[in-house]
């Protein structure tokens, strides 16, 4: 409709879309252009308070937590005592899945401002705190306190047959996880493509499928702080005595999928 305004009478005219003419008081066109603009200002409100709510729920649903472990700190003792697996778990894990979650609140807001160097200074940041998340997940389902021996099945054929023997696979993922320089992990991974299986060392805390392209099964942290207060500096001592917490039912588990 349209509104016209004849100040000699102190009336105004709202013409509808038919041709027909109201006369109406100034003041009731004021409470009625008043009402609108506060029905407007109520919507926009109400958007605003529903976006909001929206982002603070999904934000909520994209924060990384730090995992349970399924057995107490001392039930991997006397290979990994309970002072190492508690510190490991709560604080080291811990400190890597909120520095990630820090680190991807940021991107999220360089993103959003197309602020692309932002981004790209943060990439070492979000590959170090997320491939930690990532590694550590991975190696507490790997341990268990009814771990060691050997596995069973399939993912034991595999070994045979990829490595010769179980032994053999043992002495060469222990060299390869021995040998690595400074901090990292040693894994046994799958290669989708062939098949078959793979050891693989990656430094620091980069992630193994990230890195390799490999589908990690089962890693060994050699950071310092996954052995130091027990084994010293004798990395060797620690590589040969985790493979008494070994979980190889995870192990098979994950080779499964790995395979779908």
């Amino acid at each position: 409709m349209t509104i016209m305004v004849r100040s000699s009478l102190c009336q105004v005219e709202i013409a509808h879309f038919k041709g027909s003419y109201k006369c109406v008081h100034p003041c009731a066109v004021y409470r009625m252009i008043m009402n609108m603009l506060c029905r407007v200002g109520q919507i926009r409100r109400c958007a605003a308070s529903l976006s909001q709510t929206l982002n603070q729920v999904a934000a909520s649903r994209q924060k990384h937590t730090l995992p349970d472990l399924t057995y107490d700190y001392g039930a991997l003792e006397p290979h990994i005592n309970a002072e190492i697996m508690q510190l490991h778990h709560s604080k080291h894990h811990a400190t890597y899945v909120n520095n990630l979650n820090v680190t991807e609140e940021k991107y999220q807001e360089a993103l959003a401002k197309g602020d692309v160097t932002v981004q790209v200074a943060l990439q070492p940041a979000l590959k170090f705190n997320g491939g930690g998340h990532v590694n550590h997940t991975i190696f507490w389902t790997n341990l268990s306190p009814n771990g060691g021996g050997e596995p069973q099945g399939e993912l034991m054929e595999a070994i045979k047959r990829d490595f010769g023997s179980f032994q053999k696979m043992k002495e060469r993922m222990s060299a390869a996880t021995v040998a690595v320089q400074g901090s990292g992990w040693g894994w046994l991974g799958y290669e989708k493509e062939s098949g078959r299986l793979r050891i693989a060392a990656c430094a620091n805390q980069d992630p193994l499928q990230g890195s390799t392209g490999l589908i990690p099964l089962l890693g060994i942290d050699v950071w310092e702080h996954a052995y130091y207060l027990q084994y010293k500096n004798v990395r060797p001592d620690y590589v040969k005595a985790i493979w008494n917490v070994i979980n190889w039912e995870n192990v098979s588990e994950r080779l499964q999928i790995a395979k779908k």
